[in-house]
């Protein structure tokens, strides 16, 4: 894997975190699944160590960033409701840091890695917490809303293509509907994606940034 560029890191909503502690954060990450600054911070923190645990166990470039951000969903995922206390994954007392060496290992020693040549993903497109709260994002929408959005945006279908795949799944739908049906879908996808999120990757405005720094305050 090339080097990492966490430009990420420079953002204001992320720089202003880089007091709190492995487990101060890991709590704000909990008690609010709705932000993602939290866990675009936690990914700053240790994903150096991350990739370089992949780098020296994966020889392809392409299959590392894949196995990189791979290995992040299913940290993204996991921390939800780890209790590192109660973490019995490693000897002594459990630190983030280790419980995150752990997991790598996990991921690494049971990846089955597509071919290089199946890989479409890039991480420079999609920096991993994105990827993320992107798919998160992805879940939550309607079953045949998400269905649209995969068709149009993976597979790059026409709607008409998306009308008679839907048409034949017994969907009575026209090519002008499956545009409304992405139009709503883009919509509510982008919704769905955390304001700090779309903020720290998208440079979108934030509102009430001060009202959030002070329920910070408050989880600290």
């Amino acid at each position: 894997m090339q080097t990492l560029h966490l430009s990420e890191s420079n953002h204001p909503l992320v720089k202003s975190l880089s007091h709190h502690s492995d487990q101060e954060l890991l709590t704000m990450f909990q008690n609010h699944p709705d932000r993602g600054k939290y866990f675009v911070t936690i990914f700053c923190r240790y994903a150096l160590i991350v990739n370089t645990l992949i780098s020296h166990s994966v020889r392809s470039p392409v299959q590392a960033e894949y196995l990189f951000s791979q290995t992040w969903r299913h940290i993204f995922y996991e921390m939800r409701g780890l209790n590192l206390r109660e973490s019995q994954a490693t000897p002594g007392e459990t630190t983030l840091q280790n419980w995150l060496i752990n997991v790598t290992a996990i991921c690494i020693n049971g990846a089955e890695l597509p071919p290089v040549e199946s890989i479409q993903y890039s991480l420079k497109a999609a920096p991993s917490p994105l990827w993320c709260y992107v798919g998160q994002a992805l879940d939550q929408l309607d079953p045949l809303l998400r269905l649209a959005v995969v068709m149009a945006q993976t597979f790059h279908w026409s709607e008409t293509r998306i009308a008679a795949y839907l048409q034949a799944e017994g969907e009575a739908i026209s090519p002008n509907e499956v545009k409304d049906l992405l139009k709503q879908g883009y919509k509510e996808l982008q919704k769905n994606i955390p304001e700090d999120i779309r903020a720290i990757y998208w440079n979108e405005a934030i509102a009430n940034p001060e009202q959030n720094s002070q329920e910070e305050l408050l989880q600290s």
